[in-house]
């Protein structure tokens, strides 16, 4: 019979504790992230995103990057306007708040 100490004790009881809240992180993570990935608009976007996210990790990492990149506005070229129209409204330098302005295009939040 395997003598077991008390740190080893210790030891085993904190690591099932960091497993199980990895896991039920994991799983949280994946409720959100497939709640949002629902989107079937956003879908070319997000393949493209993990497209890139796979290239990168097969060790073409320029190509993968330029898939993330471009998912990554398919993804977000809704918000952008609202972002430049906040950049615009909160810079108090003249010539970013006119360039931000311009950028902000038709559709804001407010």
């Amino acid at each position: 019979m395997i003598s077991i100490t008390e740190w080893q004790k210790i030891g085993v009881g904190i690591t099932v504790f960091g497993v199980f809240f990895i896991l039920f992180g994991i799983l949280l993570y994946f409720d959100s992230v497939l709640l949002a990935f629902g989107n079937r608009h956003k879908l070319q976007g997000t393949s493209f995103f993990l497209g890139g996210v796979a290239i990168v990790l097969l060790r073409w990492p320029l190509l993968g990057m330029l898939l993330e990149t471009y998912g990554f506005f398919r993804l977000f070229k809704g918000f952008f306007p609202v972002v430049f129209g906040f950049l615009g409204n909160a810079s108090n330098i003249p010539f970013l708040s006119a360039l931000f302005q311009r950028f902000q295009g038709t559709s804001s939040m407010v």
